[in-house]
């Protein structure tokens, strides 16, 4: 497969797990690192900008909540929108830090959409988190690698 395709592929990935449907990334990131086909820094870029674009999908179905919480396919239950909502009252756009997390993370973007947190705090803060957990499974690979 090119260069081009795995990247691709990956930022999917990335894309899909950041968003609305279950994806496991991470894998994905470890396995091509451990591969070493590919420069590390263009692999996490990649996974950083897909899955943080993936969280804007859940930032946008936060912004349209009332029509579309009730659906099957939405992102987060009723309990992780409380909780969540609890977390973002009292840290406040700081608690997108932990949009990391693989439960509740999804939440906290929707939430973040609920209560109209402004796009470009939310991508920074949300960019951070994303990047920092990649880093995280990178420095983990190459090390073992």
């Amino acid at each position: 497969m090119t260069a081009f395709g795995i990247h691709a592929g990956l930022f999917a990935l990335a894309f899909l797990a950041g968003s609305v449907l279950p994806a496991q990334s991470e894998l994905g990131l470890a396995a091509l690192l451990a591969a070493g086909d590919h420069a590390a820094w263009t692999l996490l870029a990649t996974a950083s900008l897909g899955n943080t674009l993936g969280a804007v999908v859940n930032w946008v179905l936060g912004r349209g909540i009332d029509r579309l919480h009730d659906r099957k396919w939405f992102p987060a239950s009723e309990a992780q929108l409380e909780r969540a909502a609890r977390w973002y009252s009292r840290w406040g756009r700081w608690s997108l830090l932990l949009s990391w997390m693989p439960v509740g993370g999804d939440a906290l973007t929707v939430v973040a959409g609920v209560l109209r947190e402004p796009l470009p705090s939310f991508l920074a803060l949300v960019a951070i988190a994303k990047t920092a957990r990649y880093l995280v499974v990178a420095a983990f690979v190459l090390s073992w690698f």
